[in-house]
């Protein structure tokens, strides 16, 4: 599978992928906020944009389907129960999406809003190690919010039953680029973690096109979501929540508490 991710240079620092399958030259639109990038982008490649997906409903992830649309054909797929105009097919999860050589399994991921979606291309002939696509639900060094419609119970849920089982050299492509400011989270929370620190001094220069694209393994060693038994974090943690419990479910909680202050 071909990806290609481009930064949006808007407010909210979207990433914008197409997907495409170098055999028969068809793409995917993923979340297009420039639609008339992405074709532009198809056009410099040679490739045919089929499809367009839309992680989940938010405007910063589906402003561009329209310009996708009127230059191309593509339908929109979402969530089976997403509000997105246009859309003309309800992805349930479980569901495979087959383009070309290209395979992708629609994990539902609830936190973010209750019909978010992350894909998964397994390894393959095609490719050697599974990509993630996770649109807002996981992002480098950090988890995605739940204050437009969403919750934290659904985004632990979510993080234990698909995220997690996920091997180790799984790369990951957010929707959204905020590893500079996670890891100086990260930090906060585990001042003694050293690839969090490692990692703080390599992006430091990087700008946004130039941010490394990291596996589950790496994010496992410094992204507090994945790392929710460390206990110098939850002794640090109960400093400010006194009472916190022990389970995994009480940490995340109290970790995305503290982000949304951050």
């Amino acid at each position: 599978m071909l990806v290609f991710r481009r930064y949006m240079n808007n407010a909210l620092r979207n990433f914008n992928y197409l997907l495409a399958c170098e055999h028969s030259r068809q793409a995917i639109a993923l979340d297009p906020l420039d639609g008339d990038a992405m074709v532009a982008l198809a056009q410099q490649h040679d490739l045919t944009i089929k499809l367009i997906i839309n992680t989940h409903e938010h405007h910063d992830h589906i402003e561009g389907n329209p310009a996708v649309q009127a230059a191309t054909g593509a339908p929109v797929w979402a969530h089976e129960n997403a509000r997105i105009p246009n859309q003309a097919h309800g992805i349930k999860a479980g569901d495979w999406i087959e383009l070309g050589t290209m395979r992708l399994q629609a994990l539902h991921t609830p936190g973010h809003t209750p019909v978010h979606l992350c894909l998964l291309a397994p390894a393959s002939e095609y490719d050697e190690v599974p990509l993630l696509f996770s649109g807002d639900t996981l992002f480098n060094a950090c988890a995605g919010n739940c204050k437009n419609g969403g919750n934290v119970d659904d985004m632990y849920d979510s993080f234990v039953s698909q995220l997690m089982p996920l091997p180790d050299d799984t790369l990951l492509y957010p929707g959204h680029d905020y590893m500079k400011n996670n890891l100086g989270f990260a930090l906060d929370r585990e001042p003694e973690n050293t690839m969090a620190a490692y990692w703080q001094d390599q992006v430091a220069l990087l700008g946004e096109d130039d941010m490394p694209v990291m596996t589950l393994g790496q994010e496992r060693e410094y992204n507090p979501f994945l790392r929710l038994h460390a206990d110098a974090m939850r002794q640090r943690l109960r400093e400010q929540f006194p009472d916190l419990g022990d389970s995994d479910r009480d940490v995340f909680k109290a970790l995305r508490r503290l982000r949304d202050q951050w």
